[in-house]
Order: C-alpha cells, then structure tokens, then sequence
C-alpha cells in the first residue's frame, strides 16, 4: 500500500460528471467515496451501517423524518444506520461519503438511481 497525501479539491477536479461515485481511497473495509451532485434523491436507509456525509464543496440538505440538516461546505453528519434519509442540493455540490465497501448507495430503496460501477480516482 502506497501511503500518501490525498487532497480532496484535488480528486474532486477530477469528477467531470454528475451522480457517479469515485473511489478515493480504502481504509480497512471501508471506502471513501467522492460525488459531485446537483438532485433531490430518494428515501431510503442503509440497515447494517451508519453513513458519513461530508460536504467538500458547496452545500447539501440532508432530510431526516423529523428534521432537516443543512451542510455546508466543511460540515459532516453521521446518519445512524436504520434512519431513513434523502439527500438534496439545487446547486452543484462535491460530498465524501464514508461507508463500508459493497453499501449501495440507494440502501434498502434499490430502483434506477443504483450506483454499482464504482471506480477509482
């Protein structure tokens, strides 16, 4: 394994597209995920894990049942595992999620918006 400085700004000017996760590094069995993001999207939860949000750039609304977060860049939420959530931005924003490898990002919702080809940045 190759120890090195990771610079997020950095990785995220390499995503040119919307809604599709990189892989920036792992950690034990864990995957640190980069996306660039600009959509409302669906309910769901992720049963067995928590899920770490953390806003590179930009902003995000985190919609719980019972409330409504709203990050701004350089603001993280856990989101314990079993509570339902969407996210949303109206304006282009990049996210790092910390979640195990193999979680699917739509959680027990499935459907269309199924991310399964990650890939590596």
């Amino acid at each position: 394994m190759n120890t090195s400085v990771i610079n997020l700004k950095e990785k995220s000017s390499k995503i040119k597209e919307l809604h599709s996760y990189k892989i920036i590094v792992q950690m034990n069995d864990y995957y640190f995920k980069l996306i660039k993001v600009k959509r409302e999207f669906i309910w769901h939860k992720h049963t067995d894990t928590d899920e770490v949000f953390i806003v590179v750039e930009g902003s995000l609304q985190v919609s719980l049942r019972d409330k409504i977060l709203k990050l701004r860049e350089g603001e993280l939420v856990v989101v314990p595992k079993g509570v339902e959530h969407k996210t949303a931005c109206s304006e282009e924003c990049t996210v790092l999620l910390i979640e195990p490898a193999g979680t699917l990002n739509t959680g027990d919702a499935g459907g269309a918006l199924t991310d399964t080809s990650l890939e590596w940045i």
